[in-house]
């Protein structure tokens, strides 16, 4: 037999190489994937992998989750933080419009202090005005009276006030609604030292709604979810009678409050004292039933600036009444 030649090489033609990689399946390979894959599924970078996405469709993504699903997200990197931070105002303001377009109506914020016309300012503040307004500050032991220095004591703005501590008040008690266990009663005249932090601590928390739509947003979704166990609550109690909203399974759990704006009983009765939760279904305030129309109509925003015009008369005609007695 003769040996292969350049000549051969040519008619055979090149040779093709078909070695592959071995296959590793060692144990410590093993180990070494399940890290990799581990590593793979942090927050931090999924958080990374979602922000790369489209800025306008994470807004959307975003948009979707509760106010509180919000604030646990804020806390997931400093990244997502910063994001939240950047688009707050929008975030809050599309998931108010699609989650609480009737609580956001009935629960206006009242308006700070600063954002009131200087010329203005001080006649809300004035000693005499604040001492008529005695009757509307110290009536109610689960509600902390504003600090006339930050927010507007117009009549509306008082009531706004009220309303939002109201929401913090009742949700604190709903697990005991819930359960039957009995709030705790406080005797007519007393300050006991517990209800005295409680509604300073709900107080705070409706001061930081005054300057942050998002926390605004998490106080109107509180409400939803007080408002839709009260419901769920009096429902099961086959023995009450009174007329209701009708709410759904899927109402309940859809995290809108669509299901508000059907007709139901009157809703706007402030409720003076703790003893009233027990038969408190919904509280809406600033809305009334239009039969006409056949919705419910709600008190305009600028309602605020109605009240502050009637103040201004009222210090021009002291005024008034000062320089001809002065005369």
């Amino acid at each position: 037999m003769r040996k292969m030649d350049a000549s051969d090489d040519e008619e055979l033609g090149e040779l093709e190489d078909k070695t592959e990689a071995l296959t590793l399946r060692s144990k410590r390979t093993e180990r070494a994937r399940k890290r990799q894959a581990k590593k793979a599924k942090k927050p931090g970078r999924e958080s990374q992998d979602l922000l790369a996405l489209p800025y306008e469709l994470v807004l959307e993504i975003v948009t979707l989750l509760r106010p509180s699903d919000i604030f646990n997200l804020a806390r997931v990197s400093r990244t997502y933080h910063e994001f939240i931070v950047q688009e707050e105002c929008r975030i809050s303001r599309d998931i108010t419009s699609w989650r609480y377009a009737c609580l956001d109506k009935c629960f206006r914020l009242p308006v700070v202090m600063q954002n009131i016309d200087p010329s203005i300012r001080n006649y809300v503040q004035s000693p005499e005005r604040q001492d008529l307004l005695t009757i509307h500050k110290k009536p109610y032991q689960h509600v902390q009276p504003p600090d006339p220095a930050e927010v507007c004591t117009c009549l509306t703005c008082l009531l706004r006030w009220s309303s939002l501590c109201l929401i913090v008040d009742f949700a604190h008690w709903q697990r005991n609604l819930d359960i039957g266990e009995p709030i705790p009663m406080i005797a007519r005249g007393k300050h006991p030292e517990w209800n005295q932090a409680l509604i300073a601590s709900n107080a705070v928390i409706v001061q930081k709604a005054l300057r942050s739509p998002l926390w605004h947003a998490r106080l109107l979704e509180a409400h939803l979810d007080s408002t839709t166990r009260s419901i769920r609550r009096h429902a099961a109690n086959k023995g009450n009678k009174r007329r209701r909203f009708r709410m759904s399974r899927e109402e309940m759990e859809s995290g809108s409050d669509l299901f508000l704006e059907r007709s139901g009983p009157p809703s706007f009765d402030f409720p003076f004292h703790r003893d009233n939760y027990y038969m408190l279904e919904a509280y809406l305030p600033n809305r009334g039933w239009n039969a006409d129309r056949e919705s419910w109509m709600y008190v305009p925003a600028e309602q605020h600036d109605t009240d502050l015009q009637y103040i201004v008369k009222w210090v021009e005609r002291l005024q008034k009444t000062a320089t001809e007695a002065g005369a």
